[in-house]
């Protein structure tokens, strides 16, 4: 869990990062199945690389990555359960419900790790309470030279942005460029924590080593989506508490309001990313 001086510093700037919740061997393991569920993914499909053509590097820097890896690996299913993980993210909340959103696998390749513009996570999947997080769980050791995350610390007291939807949803890099946000780096086993609202990105990892990491997207259960978007068969899943509302028809379910059925439409680039 959180401590008090967590949840503030949480409250006032809208990310936390929390040191050695995975132990560095841990780290490892998981770090090892990700790169083998990679490799599997490229032996199956061929190399797919996402990276946002808003960041203009595309073509010179590589990026991979999975969705709802818990369909593709029991070992990261698991993790995403750890209580050491969603006890924070329940803290984050507000909320002891923690409810699966969607999860994300991405390796930035050493030397040509592709960057992220900076953005928020809320356009993609806007919900009525914002209640909306992430946790991404670090694998590898990211300082600045890997791209590591960056923040603007209180920028999702903001509310919900105007992104650009041009290769990328993203913010105007002229307003808000990567590298005059504040940077995130961690060790391997830490794990940070954003509101969906707080705007981030990243930069291009130009290291001599990957940097891999996971990331869950969680919110509470009692926080309806605003829009029906970016919906997959993973969501809903309980990783924490119960589900107050498990009478009710599922969300994917229900019909969206007059006039906002996005349907599975994605809004460029990897459905938010960092």
């Amino acid at each position: 869990m959180l401590t008090d001086e967590q949840k503030q510093f949480f409250d006032a700037n809208g990310y936390v990062l929390v040191k050695g919740i995975l132990t560095p061997a841990e780290a490892a393991l998981y770090r090892d199945e990700c790169h083998a569920l990679a490799s599997r993914l490229a032996d199956i499909r061929g190399i797919e690389d996402p990276t946002w053509g808003s960041a203009g590097t595309r073509g010179v820097t590589q990026l991979r990555h999975c969705h709802d890896v818990q369909f593709q690996s029991a070992k990261l299913a698991q993790l995403m359960l750890d209580e050491r993980i969603t006890s924070c993210a329940a803290d984050c909340i507000g909320s002891p419900n923690v409810q699966l959103h969607h999860s994300k696998m991405f390796i930035k390749p050493a030397e040509k790790g592709s960057p992220f513009p900076m953005h928020q996570d809320a356009p993609y999947f806007p919900h009525d309470n914002h209640s909306m997080i992430a946790a991404i769980i670090h694998f590898y050791a990211a300082p600045i030279e890997k791209g590591c995350i960056r923040v603007v610390p209180g920028s999702h007291k903001l509310g919900m942005l105007q992104h650009n939807g041009d290769g990328g949803w993203h913010l105007d890099p002229e307003d808000y460029a990567v590298e005059d946000a504040t940077p995130c780096p961690a060790d391997a086993g830490d794990v940070l924590f954003f509101s969906y609202l707080t705007i981030h990105g990243s930069g291009i990892n130009t290291s001599d080593e990957a940097r891999t990491t996971l990331l869950i997207q969680m919110r509470d259960p009692t926080d309806p989506p605003t829009i029906r978007t970016h919906e997959s068969r993973g969501q809903g899943m309980m990783l924490r508490g119960i589900d107050p509302l498990c009478a009710a028809r599922p969300a994917w379910e229900v019909e969206a309001p007059k006039g906002q059925t996005m349907g599975g439409q994605t809004m460029g680039g990897t459905m938010g990313g960092m």
